[in-house]
């Protein structure tokens, strides 16, 4: 039969394990220093920089606790040990709890020294410092930009809870960095998709000596909204061949397919304004019916819209992907989906380029 000593400290092996690593499971307990301290760590929409000071400051400090916690749990687990007095100890289990103590000290000690003077000593304010250049006075003025930028919604983010990249217009990637496309793995089972995984990892350079070089992993479904994000260009030293999704893959066939299909002559007089999907290039599509549907078809015949044109090619093959079966890609270019406007039915034989 095993002992209490042993369950309990596999059980608190465990258990720090599972703390520290933090699998989806406790985070969907709620076991995770953002939750049990969220309200000493505020927001991180309102105040990222300083929401992540404290939370990696907490984060040291507990984790550096755990040890101590272990002896402590153990005082009850084992009271035939009689750890709760110091000299009838042995001489292991000593050394141990005066390790755990110094430990936590040690870490008190170190946070405490960060938070002097509005945290100037933490680490992350020192990696902010080296960011300062006009317009920015000093690392609180680089934190305030940073905090403005997170708020957008238009900002990129991947990776797990604990392991995000984020870029938004400014930060952390500009045109002040290099970025290069190092290496490519690719995982034959994932969680989230059926199909393969490709795993990119992207080495960032600063042109700032004081900006250390640090890697990015994200999945290559990521890929494009990265490099759309960036305004620095993605090289790829490594030559690694991308693996396009089946939506770009399609956008570029339904691309392919638009440009046979006769043009529209936009009528005199009228304008093309600004595509509603992007705001970013001309609207260069109208939907004409000219297809022709078999009797027997037992889809709902094609029907005439009205609109302007108001969609560029790239968003209205977007949205033509976005409405099918994804299970079935072999039945996309064959369907029909409604306008986005209208919501009168067209197929890609219907979709014309505005001349």
């Amino acid at each position: 039969m095993e002992s209490p000593e042993l369950t309990f400290t596999l059980a608190y092996t465990a258990f720090c394990l599972c703390f520290v690593f933090t699998p989806n499971e406790f985070r969907s307990a709620g076991l995770t220093i953002q939750n049990l301290f969220s309200s000493w760590l505020g927001s991180e929409d309102m105040d990222f920089v300083h929401y992540h000071v404290k939370r990696s400051s907490t984060t040291l400090l507990v984790h550096s606790a755990l040890p101590l916690g272990y002896f402590m749990g153990m005082c009850n687990a084992a009271p035939e040990k009689h750890l709760q007095y110091f000299y009838q100890m042995s001489d292991q289990r000593r050394v141990f709890f005066v390790f755990s103590v110094c430990l936590l000290l040690a870490s008190s000690t170190l946070i405490v020294y960060w938070s002097r003077q509005g945290w100037h000593n933490h680490p992350i304010s020192s990696g902010l410092q080296a960011l300062v250049q006009p317009p920015h006075s000093n690392w609180a003025s680089v934190a305030s930009s940073i905090n403005i930028e997170f708020r957008r919604i238009d900002k990129f983010a991947s990776g797990a809870p604990g392991a995000r990249v984020i870029v938004t217009d400014s930060w952390v990637l500009k045109s002040d960095c290099h970025v290069t496309v190092t290496d490519s793995r690719q995982h034959q089972l994932s969680p989230d998709s059926v199909s393969p995984t490709q795993l990119l990892t992207l080495r960032v350079h600063s042109i700032n000596p004081a900006v250390k070089p640090f890697d990015i992993r994200l999945n290559s479904t990521e890929y494009a909204e990265l490099r759309e994000k960036v305004h620095a260009p993605i090289r790829n030293s490594a030559s690694v061949v991308i693996r396009q999704t089946i939506s770009e893959l399609f956008l570029e066939t339904f691309q392919a397919h638009v440009d046979l299909n006769q043009p529209y002559l936009l009528p005199s007089g009228q304008d093309v304004e600004p595509c509603i999907g992007c705001m970013q290039v001309p609207a260069n599509t109208k939907l004409v019916r000219l297809c022709h549907v078999d009797e027997a078809d037992i889809e709902p015949e094609c029907e005439q819209c009205f609109c302007r044109p108001m969609w560029c090619l790239s968003c209205l093959g977007r949205w033509f992907a976005s409405r099918q079966d994804q299970q079935r890609p072999e039945t996309w270019l064959s369907s029909r989906v409604p306008c986005p406007t209208c919501r009168a039915k067209f197929c890609i034989l219907d979709v014309c380029v505005v001349h």
